[in-house]
């Protein structure tokens, strides 16, 4: 059988999903592709284009399989486009010059950014939001103008609050035109318009609705922009996100069908006007509709690669539910979310206290439902969306009410769509189940549910408990071990570095999951600085810069007191540093003193004189001990037993710095009277006539649980003993982020079994245990003072690591009422009253 050749124009996303269907599919080797790619780069994620700033690695973005390695049936040419087709020889030109033929044609040419020919459109700092290059492009005009430089971004759509984001990621003050009377107005409502508008203003955005842009005009430093309500922003640069057209050109010059709006018109089947040739994804007219979301474009590709293996693969339509996270905030849209429907009802929760806004579109007898709008919280979206045309299980209120009916997988029917991306149902995923695949590799290898945004995931996961099947520890994609096996494997073999950890027992590159996970485990086992090396780069913020981020983006430092004691010359310096950095001072609930509103160039030197003064780190911001809290115990009041305080002090001395799944808090009460509240805390201490209770795995939050008592009366070296051997059994066997309380819980055997490991040692473990944390009391250095000792450690605490001797222009206090609050500039502000 002679090989045929399909030419494919364009690698995006839907194109390279095109030639993975095919290869996939085509057992027998009867096709050869050539695919030709306009940009240097081979096929990435441009959903996730934003995760690029600040990160600015092209390969973090790159779709898996991307260049075909090993395939000899896939000939990739980067930085090679279409020139012209001849449709009559069949044969394509390429942009250097070389004619190819094909038997089969694909047009996978997407869509360009739409710039609205605004006098002034086409100034250099003037910029569109769509490939890796133009951020770069975007990226070199802000690190120009400097740290709070304004940008402005035209359009105040789904992609537009993306480009309103990478400015501010990249240390700018943007500014978001819309002219429409609201922000995404394709996926929300006026409701929902009114809560966005509000939730991404107080984040710092400058929000300006139901104006055009008039005219772009060249100042000394950048753009002068004028909207159409005779309003100037003047700017150091401009990004178009107006919207998106078909790239549709080379199919216009080869005189196929183009539809009304743009667009290679074809039918069903993905075949244009010609019969050699087919369009998928943002170019294609389906039947003279194009569709500009990934998932109908994927949909496209499958049916093609169908096509050309003698398959009758139809068009279906196309799910244009999205559900999205901009800024931090939650936003969602499905179904008919504008009640276009004849006789539609419309049920709304909206709570702007909370800031959110849930909206739900039902028949007219209440009975189905049609649609609906999530903004804020988001978190029913995976299951109301797949009810879109069926009965409702419950009343709508109840559906989006906090206090309502909670709905289960098994609410949903067979022909419920989970995944919309790649149009997969609720009874293809349980047949996958029912067919062997018992997690959620298998489950996406079988039937790619997931396998796109991910938006399904937490579905999936019910489907499988639903099943009866046990679900993965996997701790994520890239580890299939538990955070309990990774903790062994690196104490076992001594790896220190999360790149030789996942190359030796993982895959990928890792995830915002396992980075942080493995950092504290490294920290756990060993007493290596978080910021050594390798580490420094898996750290979230908090940990990455020592100290605790604040909405308007300084740091609050908290020194530590172990048991709440402070020396009077150490109050004294805690003042002066106040009111040296014009600090807000607050004293916590875990007796210490808490200095809010320092810029992150500043820590250093407030650090330093903490340090001079005989104080350290209290870890106020890592998953670590935080503070043990006590009363003055039997060394000043009358009615206390035991030192109190003397035991704080010790324990908190002897667990500080101490890494964690979840961070620790301990108490010691000097008497039954409990006034240090240590029934309250992960480990809690009460002071008896005959020694000390122990109580474990107490929590607050949102399910406050009380401490349960482990062993009481105990001398202060068993007492000691034991929560050495609580705390380690912890650390070693605990889920990422589960605090002791669910792990108590979730232990089998329960609390009988935690006595019998820690007081009785069932395991054989205990002095393994003790010895590890003596290890770490012996290995315990300071952080802060580390940092000031290192100056390659000194030098991430920037502001602007283009600019390190920039300070943040964008940070700025009120001071007018009694008591000092941040304000994010441009926002309006509460007024502030003494007592609130």
């Amino acid at each position: 059988m002679a090989r045929k050749t399909a030419v494919v124009i364009g690698h995006g996303m839907v194109g390279h999903r095109f030639v993975e269907a095919l290869r996939a599919r085509d057992t027998d080797g009867r096709w050869r592709v050539v695919v030709l790619s306009e940009e240097s780069l081979a096929a990435y994620d441009r959903v996730g284009l934003s995760s690029y700033v600040g990160n600015w690695e092209p390969s973090a973005l790159a779709l898996p399989g991307n260049e075909y390695a090993g395939d000899d049936l896939v000939d990739l040419r980067l930085g090679v486009g279409g020139a012209a087709i001849d449709r009559e020889a069949r044969k394509v030109t390429t942009t250097t010059g070389e004619v190819l033929d094909y038997d089969a044609l694909v047009l996978a040419t997407g869509s360009y950014a739409f710039v609205p020919p605004v006098p002034g459109h086409d100034h250099d700092n003037c910029f569109v939001y769509r490939t890796i290059e133009d951020l770069d492009g975007i990226r070199a005009a802000a690190d120009a103008a400097g740290p709070g430089a304004v940008g402005v971004v035209v359009g105040g759509g789904l992609l537009g609050l993306e480009a309103a984001n990478a400015l501010r990621l990249m240390g700018m003050t943007p500014h978001v035109v819309e002219f429409a009377p609201r922000l995404m107005p394709v996926q929300v409502d006026e409701g929902g318009g009114a809560i966005l508008e509000k939730l991404v203003t107080d984040l710092g955005l400058h929000v300006h609705t139901g104006v055009g842009t008039a005219a772009i005009e060249d100042t000394e430093t950048g753009v002068s922009v004028k909207l159409s309500d005779d309003s100037v922003i003047d700017a150091a640069l401009v990004v178009f996100s107006a919207g998106i057209r078909p790239r549709d050109g080379i199919a216009r010059d080869a005189g196929l069908e183009i539809g009304t709006r743009g667009g290679v018109v074809t039918d069903l089947s993905m075949v244009t006007s010609d019969p050699n040739i087919y369009a998928v994804g943002e170019v294609a007219a389906v039947e003279g509709v194009c569709y500009g979301l990934v998932a109908p474009g994927y949909t496209t590709a499958e049916i093609v690669a169908d096509r050309l293996l003698g398959g009758q693969g139809e068009f279906p339509g196309a799910d244009l539910s999205t559900k999205l996270k901009l800024l931090g905030v939650d936003v969602a849209s499905f179904g008919d979310a504008f009640g276009k429907t004849e006789g539609a009802l419309s049920v709304v929760l909206h709570d702007a206290a909370k800031g959110t806004y849930a909206k739900l579109v039902v028949s007219d007898d209440a009975k189905t439902l049609l649609g609906g709008i999530l903004v804020g919280d988001a978190s029913a979206y995976s299951t109301l969306r797949p009810l879109v045309g069926s009965p409702l299980p419950a009343e709508p209120a109840a559906l989006i009410s906090p206090a309502g009916a909670e709905l289960g997988a098994d609410a949903l029917p067979d022909d419920a769509q989970i995944c919309s991306c790649n149009n997969v149902s609720k009874g293809a995923i349980c047949g996958a189940i029912a067919d062997g695949a018992c997690d959620i590799v298998g489950i996406k290898s079988c039937t790619n549910a997931g396998t796109s945004c991910g938006g399904c995931v937490p579905m999936l996961k019910k489907l499988l408990e639903q099943s009866g099947v046990a679900q993965s520890k996997a701790l994520c994609e890239h580890f299939e071990q538990s955070r309990q096996e990774l903790f062994h494997i690196v104490a076992g073999t001594g790896i220190r570095k999360f790149s030789e950890l996942v190359a030796k027992h993982g895959k990928g590159s890792g995830c915002d999951i396992c980075k942080p996970t493995v950092a504290s485990i490294l920290a756990s086992t060993s007493s290596d600085h978080i910021l050594d090396g390798e580490q420094a780069a898996l750290q979230d913020t908090n940990d990455h810069f020592l100290a605790n981020l604040q909405k308007n983006g300084t740091y609050s430092v908290v020194p530590r007191m172990p048991g709440g004691e402070v020396t009077a010359d150490q109050l004294i310096e805690i003042g002066s540093i106040a009111k040296d950095f014009d600090l807000y001072v607050k004293v916590t609930g875990g007796q210490r003193i808490d200095l809010f509103g320092a810029r992150v160039d500043q820590l250093p030197a407030i650090w330093q004189r903490l340090v001079d003064a005989g104080m350290e780190s209290g870890h106020a911001y890592g998953k670590s001990l935080r503070t043990v809290k006590s009363c003055v115990g039997s060394t000043w009041c009358r009615y206390g037993q035991q030192d109190s305080v003397g035991m704080a002090v010790l324990l908190e001395k002897r667990y500080r710095g101490l890494r964690s799944p979840h961070k620790l808090k301990l108490a010691v009460s000097g008497c039954a009277r409990e006034c240090a509240e240590a029934r309250g805390k992960d480990v809690g201490v009460i002071a008896t006539e005959n020694g000390w209770n122990l109580y474990v795995g107490g929590n607050g939050g949102l399910t406050p649980k009380h401490a349960v008592l482990l062993a009481g009366e105990l001398d202060d070296e068993t007492l000691i003993r034991y929560i050495d051997r609580y705390l380690m059994f912890y650390i070693r066997t605990a889920d990422r982020l589960q605090r002791t309380a669910p792990w108590q819980e979730a232990l089998d055997g329960g609390l009988d079994y935690l006595k019998s490991v820690v007081c009785d040692d069932s395991l054989g473990i205990a002095a393994e245990l003790e010895e590890a944390m003596a290890r770490h009391v012996d290995g315990y250095k300071d952080e802060w003072a580390a940092v000031l000792e290192d100056p390659a450690k000194l030098s991430r605490f920037v502001s602007f690591v283009n600019a390190p001797e920039e300070t943040d222009p964008t940070i700025a206090f009120d001071n007018s009422g009694e008591r000092k609050v941040p304000v994010l500039l441009g926002v309006p502000q509460l007024p502030v009253r003494a007592g609130n």
